[in-house]
């Protein structure tokens, strides 16, 4: 079983994006974005993600920047947001207790420690670690490390094992328009060496927010399940409660 997602499109700026693309507001609107997360817990566990894009129309699927897999560019990279972009946001003990020695101030909801995951279509990702809204304010930000102290945080694509997942279909044969990718994040290396992750725990994994960035050119569109006024995918006010019962792989 997984939790699923279905992702809008923020409005802020949608009939100004629709004229400058040559499309209607309906075809904008029409992008269906539908990610799904499943949470396994043995023998290694992970939390996977899987995100689906369909295009309405053939001049968005001729205009969209979806860079083609390359197992050769896998590895950390920054300022992936900057282009079509697969993200996803994660609270919960899991992140928090790795700095709960150090700090017992109660914490609210926006001052909560949290993961920002990018990754690109083409195999390139990174993995962020945030002690409180966009706060470290540095850019890029500071990049997650394993609770070993050394290692850089990454996720494993499971398309780079299957080709078969890689969808980029032609815009010449088919339509709609289909792109998917899927990946996990390991997370027993995220917990500390002397902790045992309890994985039936529904605080584990708190709050989810998976996003998307699409880039057709010079405009970017922003997709989520739910919207800050303007988009805001750091703003946990507009984040999902885990459902780790419908998540937990069976």
């Amino acid at each position: 079983m997984s939790q699923s997602f279905d992702l809008y499109l923020a409005t802020e700026t949608l009939a100004d994006d629709a004229q400058q693309l040559g499309v209607t507001v309906k075809v904008l609107q029409d992008i269906s974005i539908q990610v799904s997360a499943t949470l396994v817990a043995r023998p290694e566990a992970y939390l996977q993600l899987e995100y689906r894009v369909t295009l309405p129309a053939e001049s968005l699927a001729a205009l969209l920047t979806w860079p083609k897999w390359q197992a050769d560019k896998i590895g950390f990279k920054d300022y992936l947001w900057e282009q079509t972009c697969l993200e996803c946001f994660l609270t919960g003990s899991l992140i928090s207790s790795r700095s709960e020695d150090s700090d017992k101030s109660p914490k609210t909801n926006m001052a909560m420690s949290y993961i920002e995951i990018n990754a690109s279509p083409e195999g390139q990702y990174a993995l962020y670690e945030f002690d409180s809204y966009r706060s470290p304010t540095t850019l890029p930000p500071r990049p997650l490390i394993y609770a070993d102290g050394q290692t850089r945080a990454a996720i494993d694509w499971i398309d780079g094992n299957n080709p078969k997942l890689l969808i980029d279909y032609p815009i010449s044969t088919h339509e709609p328009y289909h792109y998917q990718r899927s990946f996990r994040m390991p997370l027993d290396s995220l917990t500390s060496l002397n902790r045992k992750s309890d994985y039936s725990n529904d605080a584990l994994i708190k709050y989810i927010h998976p996003c998307v960035i699409l880039s057709f050119g010079e405009i970017t569109l922003y997709f989520a399940p739910k919207h800050a006024s303007p988009p805001d995918f750091h703003n946990r006010q507009y984040w999902t409660p885990f459902d780790r019962l419908s998540a937990v792989a069976k």
